[in-house]
């Protein structure tokens, strides 16, 4: 067991699965569910959380996208191609959610463990090796140029980007989250945000850099491994993966008494989103 893995066995995990149930929601849900869980892990109100979510045909914005010259041209051409549009509340840059696209949060309590920045990454790192054994010493992490939301913890096979590692923190709670092109193709999501930023930029130079979309170096895991793979079965890994790290693991959503803190913390997110793109 490697040192960060260390910090993944513990006496006991909580286990929420939305992989299924929060599909045809906006992801703005998900975003607040994982403050909420911040501040409950944070706060030593809950033990520390794993959070699965999907959502159906979403593109997720980052802070610089929506500052896109022509970004009010992009959005309803991403509308008309049946996604939704959001921006989220943590850093990084445009990235494609759909039923093929699994996201795992791992919520952590800095009360716990003194966990910094470039260790919070290199925990969902360990944890994603761990989750895919047959292929967990050809996983690698560093950016890869031509993805999108490009970043040092692109998580890769051979060269070709898989998923990617973001973090938030609030509230003494610290959510590292991974998105995983589970299952379809990889190229074909990567074809979206290219589109994006063709029309969003349209040739206009701009302080920031953004990513030049190469889709031959996206892919899913699917497609990687060569063998199917399912959202489905991801989710039970980690089931088993959970059981394997902790003696004790508790399912199942927000308590009636969690349920007031999240409705703060989905207006908080839904207000802001509105704010964002209204400007």
């Amino acid at each position: 067991m490697t040192h960060y893995e260390t910090f993944l066995q513990i006496p006991e995990w909580r286990f929420v699965d939305e992989s299924m149930s929060a599909r045809s929601r906006s992801a703005l849900e998900s975003f607040a569910a994982d403050d909420t869980l911040c501040h409950l892990v944070g706060q030593q109100m809950s033990v520390p959380t794993v959070r699965t979510w999907v959502h159906d045909q979403t593109v997720v914005l980052g802070i610089q996208d929506h500052r896109l010259p022509h970004i009010a041209e992009a959005i309803p051409v991403l509308e008309d191609a049946g996604y939704n549009v959001i921006v989220r509340n943590s850093g990084g840059l445009a990235v494609v959610l759909d039923k093929g696209v699994l996201n795992i949060s791992i919520v952590l309590s800095e009360h716990d463990a003194a966990i910094d920045i470039p260790a919070g990454y290199e925990v969902m790192f360990a944890f994603v090796r761990r989750l895919f054994p047959e292929v967990g010493d050809r996983i690698e992490a560093y950016e890869i140029v031509g993805s999108y939301c490009p970043g040092s913890y692109d998580l890769s096979i051979d060269g070709r980007k898989f998923a990617g590692i973001s973090q938030r923190r609030l509230r003494q709670g610290i959510a590292v989250q991974v998105y995983l092109c589970v299952e379809g193709s990889g190229a074909e999501r990567a074809e979206l945000i290219r589109n994006l930023y063709e029309i969003g930029l349209q040739g206009a130079e701009t302080k920031f850099s953004y990513p030049v979309i190469q889709p031959e170096v996206m892919a899913s895991l699917a497609e990687l491994v060569g063998e199917p793979l399912t959202v489905n079965d991801v989710v039970i890994r980690i089931q088993l993966l959970l059981r394997e790290l902790a003696d004790d693991m508790t399912l199942g959503g927000f308590k009636p008494e969690e349920m007031e803190l999240y409705t703060f913390y989905l207006n908080r997110v839904v207000e802001r989103n509105k704010k964002m793109l209204n400007n």
